[in-house]
């Protein structure tokens, strides 16, 4: 009998601001570093990335950089800075064999836009494109250098940078921002990230040693506006009991931190704040199990791993939405409010500080419960094989049942 062929693997071109080792980017390293966890047996994945993490003036120690190496199952080349400019990136992109480029920003300018403007020109192969916005369709994200963001998205549209690419949103809520606000024709899959089952064995909330009356509460994230810890900050006036909120993330924007620091000195004395600094990855489900709420109205996120890997913690959230997340109380595992409804936040922040640990020990119980189902989703890896396998088309097998729809565990 003949044998068939094995079929060809198709490679996938991610290039990406920062990637492991770093970790201070946050959601998009987990993002792309749990898609080649789960995939990369049977996909090839190349991986081009600065030198450095986040906010670092210095290049990892102990990695290589300007030349291809294997990390986990990628390909991985470290760009230094004199390697990154419009044609450094071009020498790169003609020179690496791929089947697919996946981008992983609509604004970003070293990668993403760089490598449309060559694709634009015909400098480089025309190959199928993804593009993930990753929240950026917002509107609290567009609201946020929305002069400078609008005329891109024209100049953009004018010159046709994105025609004929895929889009990836993570929830039928940013399908319909990226078709409200860029291409009302635009093909547009509905796929979330999915995690790697090490994000629901460890870490766990042990136990509930909540006390009527207090509230130890968790802003983890990068220090930048999008973000919203001064939105987060200002809605901690008015309760009563003792409250204190712990701040991890590194420091983004800095004159925004010299707000958010003000915010912290005029906080009345039963609240207490205090910056603990950027967290490894692996540290993060341990912090987040520690206390008994995350707080995070942000003005806007495509997945937001974070709350996810708060959930899997046994941490509830309190969130805006703005994310993926949604139905959350109807869950039983945290809540979810318009940010413009400043009320509906504070009384759910008083009820959290007036809640025992009975009562919070079930919603942390639901919370973990809620995060094992989906990471146990099989659905998601199939639709993401479908896309690749099919260049970039929107073939998914089925219609989605990720965060912010899968049905509710109780």
């Amino acid at each position: 009998m003949t044998q068939q062929p094995e079929k060809a693997r198709t490679t996938v071109l991610m290039p990406i601001n920062h990637y492991l080792p770093g970790y201070k980017a946050g959601g998009p390293i987990r993002k792309l570093s749990s898609l080649v966890e789960r995939l990369g047996d049977e996909y090839t994945f190349k991986v081009v990335t600065k030198d450095r993490d986040f906010g670092d003036s210095a290049p990892y120690e102990g990695v290589d950089a300007d030349i291809w190496s294997r990390v986990g199952k990628a390909e991985t080349r470290y760009l230094s800075p004199s390697f990154q400019s419009f044609l450094g990136l071009w020498r790169l992109l003609r020179g690496t064999d791929y089947d697919l480029l996946y981008l992983n920003s609509f604004f970003e300018p070293d990668f993403t836009i760089k490598s449309l403007l060559l694709r634009r020109l015909g400098l480089i192969p025309r190959k199928p494109v993804i593009v993930a916005p990753n929240g950026e369709f917002s509107l609290g994200a567009l609201k946020l250098k929305g002069l400078k963001k609008r005329l891109y998205m024209l100049i953009a549209r004018l010159l046709g940078l994105y025609k004929g690419v895929l889009w990836q949103a993570a929830s039928e809520y940013e399908v319909a921002e990226i078709h409200r606000e860029f291409d009302r024709d635009a093909n547009v899959c509905n796929l979330p990230d999915f995690v790697t089952a090490r994000a629901v064995t460890g870490n766990p909330r042990k136990s509930s040693s909540k006390k009527p009356g207090t509230l130890d509460v968790v802003f983890l994230s990068r220090i930048s506006r999008k973000k919203n810890l001064a939105g987060a900050l200002r809605m901690l006036h008015g309760l009563t009991g003792e409250i204190s909120l712990d701040i991890y993330g590194p420091l983004e924007d800095t004159s925004y931190w010299v707000e958010c620091q003000k915010i912290i000195r005029a906080l009345p004395e039963n609240v207490t704040a205090a910056y603990r600094g950027a967290v490894p990855h692996e540290e993060v489900g341990r912090l987040m199990a520690e206390h008994d709420l995350f707080f995070f109205p942000t003005l806007g996120e495509g997945f937001a791993n974070v709350i996810f890997e708060s959930l899997a913690a046994g941490c509830p959230v309190l969130v805006s939405d703005t994310t993926p997340w949604r139905a959350l109380e109807e869950r039983g595992v945290g809540w979810d409010v318009p940010l413009d409804d400043g009320e509906r936040f504070q009384a759910i922040l008083q009820e959290c500080v007036d809640m025992d640990s009975g009562a919070h020990a079930s919603l942390s119980r639901r919370a973990r419960e809620y995060a094992v189902q989906y990471a146990q989703d099989p659905s998601v890896l199939d639709m993401y094989r479908a896309m690749f396998d099919s260049r970039g088309s929107c073939n998914i097998p089925s219609p989605l049942a990720g965060p912010a729809s899968a049905s509710k565990k109780g």
